[in-house]
Parts: C-alpha cells; structure tokens; sequence
C-alpha cells in the first residue's frame, strides 16, 4: 500500500479523531479560540501567499462548521507582513503581546517563517508552519513544517528531478542553474549545482540575482548563448514568469526548465511556461484526489478560487502544503484536547499524521520527517505529477 492510499485509510480512520469532526470534550473557556500570523497579502511574494489566505480562509469556515475545536469556535487573525521577514517578525510579536493569540500558525516562505520561529521560541510557543526550505536552520523543537521536503532537501529534491530526467527519452548533458540569492532557493541552488555534478551533468552557466529584481534581460542573454540541455531556475513567486518572458523577447525556448517555487496560477497561464517542470507533493488528480478528506478540499478550492479571480484554480503544492498545516493543527489540539503548546508539540513529535499529501511525521533531523517531494509539468495549461510514476496523473509522463 502507498503513502497515499495509507494517509487515505488512516483518514477515514481517524475520522473522528482529527480530520472530519471536533473532539467531545468541551473546554471550560466558552470564548473563540485565536490562531495568529502572518501571510504576504503584498509585496512579491503575495502572488503566492493569497493562494494560502484563501486556504486557510476555507479550512478555518468548515472547521467551526464542524463545532470548532475543543468546542469552541475558531477565530483567524492574519496580518500582512509585505513578503518581508522583518515586518513578520514585528507582527508576530504582537500576536503574541498584544493580540494574545492562543496559537501560532507560520507565515509563507522561509524568510517569514524563520523570523516567526525566532518570536515562537522566545514565548515558548509552538509554529506549525508551512514552507520552510533550509531544514539545518530550524532547530527550534518546537516548530513544524507541513513543508515535507525532509531534512536534507538540496540533496534528496535535485536527485529526485534527476531520477526524472534521466528517465526520460533524452536525459540532459548540460544544465545552467540561474538563481535568486532568496535564502531557501539559494540553498537549493547550491545543492543542485552538487547533485548535477555527481550524477555527471555538466553545468555550462551559474547566476545569481537579487530577490527583488525585475530585470531579466541580461540572463535571458546569457541563458541563450550557453545553450544548455536544462535550464535549472532557483525562483520564487513570479520571478519564473519573468525570467521566460525575457527569454521569450530574445526568440529563446529552453529545451527543459526547471522552477523550484513559482507562482502556480502564473506559471500555468502563460504560453512560455508550458512544459515548465517543478516539485510538488499534491496535484488535483489521483491518486492524491482517493482521499475523501482531499477530495471534499478540493470541491470547494476550486469554487472559491474561480470567484477569487485567481488564474489557476485547481489545487496544487502551495495550496496542499497550507491545508497540511492546518490539519497538522487540528489534530494536535483535538488529540491532546489541549491549547497548551508544550503538550501540543509533544504530541507531534512522536505521531505519524494522516494528511491530504501522505503521512506525515517529524522525528528526524530538526522535526522534519520524510521527503514526500515528487516532480510535476504543465501540460495542456495544467500542473500533472509526472514522477514518480506511481504518482503521476492517470496516462501522464514527462514531455520534452
């Protein structure tokens, strides 16, 4: 039996006990329980960062649908950190001070959340989180990513596209990595440059640009005239969508690209993107979609995203990696029938958690568990999982 088909078992299970229903015990405090953070609702990231508001939006709803937690109702008090760590770090503190939040939910992106750890340790308070990339920087024991890219991603990632490629009818000889100098996607840039090595492809080009930039045009150039196999992009948001419409303007296609973290919506909506590859841990098709719990999350993410405007629709890696956090949450707090953050984080750090994207633990290095990271291609205007084959969309493979 797979991950999946597992978490899906272990779901329907556990249905009472975390995911579909509150828990039967009522605590003697009548009053909302309030969950704090932040999120990028501006800045360059907020592309990104509004596909988790409306998740959370949509998981905080059904859970008071539900009866909240501990039979109370849930409140969400988010803020807008601007996609910048150090007004996250300013706002977090005052969830804690001011707000006096109950629970702490992360913010998006690794720069945010390190910021929010930094805050949640001072106050002895436990951070759920949802995408953090640098595994040997959170050593705070009680902070936990729904992020599941295992504790050394710049390894266990790269080979896992490279596994993809050398799959695939012409494998690459030549890569150029390009990269934003964004801390996490700087990481993995460095490890890619590694595992290219190892595994014998050579890499003709290595740039780097400030987060930030909006001027694509010189690496564009250089991109073209080193004419790689692969073209490796250490993105983050719409920096993915930039770097292809500069290439664009030069007559340039690359023959395989690659984007670590770009905005799902733009990347899918774009002509250039198409084919583009990135890494994923939940597509809107089977067998990720055999979950009911998945299944039902995905009904209603598409309904309200379609009358958010937002131009992908269909939930994918960002999404799912918010729902996690969220359920990660909730079953905390229901199993240990408990707000207080010791217990709640004891309680994480030796259970195994049945979630839309698998089953998903914290008991190796730094509180990360398993890298569930497959790899997934736009196709036909859609993200497809296309590795590992047992997770891939029915009839789907990689496309050159």
């Amino acid at each position: 039996m797979n991950i999946l088909k597992r978490a899906a078992a272990l779901a329907t299970a556990a249905v009472g006990l975390c995911l579909m229903t509150a828990g039967p015990v009522q605590a003697q405090d009548t009053g909302p329980i309030k969950i704090g953070s932040t999120l990028a609702l501006t800045g360059p990231l907020s592309a990104t960062a509004l596909v988790h508001k409306l998740v959370g939006d949509i998981y905080i709803e059904d859970l008071n649908a539900r009866g909240g937690l501990l039979g109370r109702k849930v409140e969400w008090l988010v803020k807008d950190d601007q996609s910048k760590p150090e007004v996250a770090r300013t706002l977090y503190e005052q969830l804690v001070t001011s707000d006096k939040v109950d629970l702490l939910m992360g913010p998006y992106a690794t720069g945010a959340i390190l910021s929010a750890m930094g805050v949640a340790q001072r106050y002895n308070k436990m951070l759920i989180h949802h995408t953090f990339g640098i595994p040997s920087l959170a050593k705070y024991e009680m902070h936990f990513p729904a992020w599941s890219v295992g504790p050394k991603p710049e390894v266990t990632v790269n080979n896992t596209l490279f596994d993809a490629l050398a799959a695939a009818p012409k494998p690459p000889k030549t890569v150029a990595i390009v990269t934003s100098k964004f801390p996490s996607v700087h990481f993995m840039a460095q490890g890619a440059r590694e595992v290219a090595k190892k595994r014998g492809v050579n890499e003709i080009l290595f740039l780097e640009w400030e987060f930030g930039n909006r001027d694509f045009g010189p690496i564009a150039a250089r991109i073209k005239d080193a004419n790689p196999d692969l073209v490796w992009v250490g993105n983050i948001g719409l920096e993915g969508n930039m770097l292809l419409e500069a290439m664009k303007k030069i007559d340039y296609v690359p023959p395989l690209h690659f984007h670590l973290y770009p905005a799902p919506g733009p990347m899918t909506a774009a002509p250039e993107g198409r084919n583009a590859l990135s890494v994923t841990i939940f597509e809107e098709h089977p067998p990720y979609t055999d979950n009911p719990v998945a299944a039902k999350f995905v009904a209603e993410f598409n309904k309200r995203a379609q009358a958010a405007g937002f131009p992908y629709t269909k939930v994918e890696v960002q999404a799912a990696a918010s729902f996690t956090a969220w359920q990660l949450l909730e079953a905390a707090v229901t199993a240990t029938k408990s707000l207080d953050d010791k217990k709640l984080a004891d309680w994480l750090k030796k259970s195994q958690v049945p979630t839309i994207q698998g089953v998903v633990r914290f008991d190796r290095g730094n509180n990360f568990g398993d890298d569930l990271m497959r790899i997934k291609q736009v196709q036909d205007g859609n993200w497809v999982t296309v590795w590992p084959k047992e997770y891939a969309a029915p009839g789907a493979s990689l496309k050159m």
